[in-house]
């Protein structure tokens, strides 16, 4: 079975932030990656507002027709958002204002008392709930005691890999975390890094069912636009 494809639109707002002007829409790119045939539309409320907005979230929330996952940092105020918007997926995710994007997974053994109440929360509210960890045996078996959904892996390891024994052995962690998540019945997406030179080996991955990918997309459509960028990414994963 082939992965499911969510983009995310991030990027588009961060060039519509750059002028701090209407353009370009990321409403309009999320609409446009759904008929090229994404299967969700992910979007990352950051504490900072560096990209996406309420406003985005907002109506977002009643113009994707697909799925719409709301990464967020396990925070009173975001948790508050998502509790108000009802996005189907919130993904936790970690957070710092000085990264340019996110270095890495959640430290879900070191913040369960926290995670738990809010994924507690978000479950009361009918959203299903993704943790976005690394790789580790460990983290894969916290979040199932947490009671999460799904987990999403984090490739950027894998992407930035500088040797193809770096990169087989990244790989090899993302199969063993994969499969020790299915057997403990959680649900497993994969992302971060991934483009159409790297995306095969993690959509050939059995038990991940899903793949986000943003930045490669978004600027893949640049030059070629966004349908054709999200079908040329599925098709990628298909052949896989």
């Amino acid at each position: 079975m082939t992965a499911r494809l969510g983009v995310n639109v991030d990027h588009v707002a961060t060039l519509r932030q750059a002028r701090r002007g209407k353009q370009p829409d990321p409403l309009f790119a999320a609409a446009l990656a759904e008929l090229g045939g994404a299967a969700q539309i992910t979007v990352h409320l950051r504490e900072d507002r560096r990209h996406i907005q309420d406003r985005d979230l907002r109506i977002m929330r009643d113009t994707v027709k697909t799925l719409l996952n709301l990464e967020m940092a396990a925070t009173q105020e975001l948790v508050k958002i998502a509790y108000e918007t009802r996005p189907d997926v919130s993904t936790l995710v970690p957070e710092r204002r000085e990264e340019l994007t996110t270095e890495g997974g959640l430290d879900v053994i070191g913040q369960r008392d926290n995670l738990r109440k809010v994924v507690r929360t978000l479950r009361d509210a009918e959203i299903e709930v993704a943790l976005f960890i690394d790789p580790d045996l460990d983290q894969v078996r916290a979040s199932h005691k947490l009671d999460a959904d799904r987990i999403e892996l984090h490739t950027g390891r894998y992407a930035e890999a500088r040797t193809g024994q770096e990169r087989e052995a990244e790989l090899a962690r993302i199969v063993d975390c994969a499969k020790a998540a299915k057997k403990l019945g959680l649900s497993v997406a994969a992302g971060h890094g991934l483009d159409y030179q790297n995306v095969q080996a993690i959509a050939r991955i059995a038990e991940i069912e899903e793949l986000n990918i943003g930045h490669s997309i978004v600027g893949r459509a640049l030059f070629v636009g966004m349908e054709r960028a999200v079908r040329e990414m599925i098709e990628l994963m298909r052949m896989a």
